[in-house]
């Protein structure tokens, strides 16, 4: 199963997220399910830092993604990256909605 973790402000804006796991809907290369998260979780990463040039302290290793973000972002980016991760969540809750055996998403709030 896929395991992801949403991290929020106690404002509720996102700070970061990380993803873990294998959805194990089909064989390695044939898997829908991971190859779904995967688009949408580093096509997140990669267009926060496209569109907005605020790099993301991100760690990608072989079932594991993390992303957090910095410190310092200036204020009228903020919404911009906001709107982005947000997007995410959407996407994510999209695959949970027809793939919900195979992933979860768990939101934490500080």
């Amino acid at each position: 199963m896929i395991t992801v973790h949403i991290f929020r402000l106690s404002d509720g804006s996102i700070r970061g997220f990380s993803v873990k796991g294998h959805a194990n809907y089909a064989k390695a290369g044939e898997d829908i399910v991971c190859a779904g998260v995967s688009a949408v979780t580093v096509g997140a990463v990669n267009s926060i830092e496209a569109l907005t040039g605020v790099q993301l302290d991100a760690e990608m290793e072989h079932g594991f993604l993390s992303a957090y973000l910095p410190s310092g972002i200036q204020d009228n980016i903020y919404p911009q990256v906001q709107l982005l991760l947000e997007s995410l969540v959407v996407m994510l809750n999209s695959i949970v909605d027809s793939y919900g055996e195979y992933i979860q998403i768990k939101q934490h709030n500080n």
